[in-house]
């Protein structure tokens, strides 16, 4: 939420040039508020475990915020039930005509598959086609972000030898609104066999927000600040790896345990990320509530009329 000032008063222009959200009292006097709406497309195999991480992040804040779940509609959904899905999921075709003031779109554990390989790759394009026209701002996480990067961008994955598994530092790199109040230098989840091609990234407008202790890009802006892409995994809860690791080893695959996760000889999880990931779903939700309009159906005209740089 802004903080409410004079316009003389003297820290009123140093918080503006740092990016700071304050308004005066005539405006403050005039400012209608709203509920928030918030889109999640939710492509993780057992949803209400993701619906919980979600939630559990955004609650947190003042503002009154409506939430929908949506899928796809293209893919058997196997492991929640469909009395779930059909009672608190919507489809892409009733919700098109519809404007969000945020979307988050999540990751999915099918990142060995070429893009176009995917049972819902053409579904999934029309949203982020969609997305970029009447939603305010948009989220994508893991395999999501590798997704809207090479949709938009052109970016292709990187296959790496082994699973990139563990809780890494990350290195923050420029200064941004989404992550301020972040520290320079922080821990994110990671669970990923695929990174993005860093030679296309330094070609793109795409803005390297931070990279992990190897120089690998791992949170990315587009120009205009509408796309986030988050390549780990802030959502995860303490005990997401290790149930992830578990599950690796039930299919006889060779993971490693995850690295800087287990601190001390009980093999008791550190988290180390949590702070971070309360503080940037709090700074994007409050930086949404600042750009968004009043009336949800101007976003379309507000982000038509924007030069977002994309390619698609």
């Amino acid at each position: 939420m802004p903080i409410r000032l004079e316009p003389d008063f003297p820290a009123t222009k140093v918080l503006e040039g740092e990016d700071i959200f304050a308004i005066d009292n005539q405006r403050a006097n005039q400012q209608d508020i709203r509920p928030l709406k918030l889109l999640i497309l939710n492509l993780m195999p057992n949803k209400i475990v993701t619906e919980i991480q979600l939630l559990r992040l955004i609650s947190q804040s003042p503002m009154q915020i409506d939430v929908d779940f949506m899928k796809v509609a293209s893919h058997e959904h196997r492991n929640t039930s469909k009395t779930h899905l059909e009672k608190y999921y919507l489809e892409f075709s009733s919700i098109k005509d519809t404007c969000y003031d945020g979307l988050i779109i999540t990751g999915a554990p099918i990142e060995k598959l070429p893009f176009e390989e995917v049972d819902y790759w053409e579904e999934l394009t029309a949203i982020m086609s969609w997305s970029q026209t009447h939603v305010t701002s948009v989220i994508h996480i893991c395999w999501g972000a590798q997704a809207g990067m090479y949709y938009h961008y052109g970016i292709d994955k990187v296959m790496y030898e082994e699973k990139l598994f563990g809780i890494f530092t990350q290195k923050l790199l420029t200064k941004h609104r989404l992550f301020r109040g972040f520290d320079d230098v922080f821990w994110m989840p990671q669970s990923r066999y695929t990174g993005i091609n860093e030679a296309q990234i330094a070609a793109s407008t795409l803005e390297v927000i931070a990279q992990d202790d190897q120089g690998a890009s791992t949170i990315l802006l587009s120009e205009d600040g509408h796309n986030a892409f988050l390549l780990g995994h802030f959502e995860y809860d303490s005990g997401t790896l290790e149930g992830e690791y578990l599950r690796d080893l039930d299919k006889g695959l060779d993971t490693q345990k995850p690295e800087n996760y287990y601190l001390s000889s009980d093999e008791k999880v550190t988290n180390r990320w949590r702070a971070h990931a309360y503080l940037f779903f709090h700074n994007w939700i409050n930086d949404v509530y600042q750009t968004t309009p009043y009336e949800l159906d101007k976003i379309v005209e507000i982000q038509s009329n924007k030069n977002s740089g994309l390619g698609s």
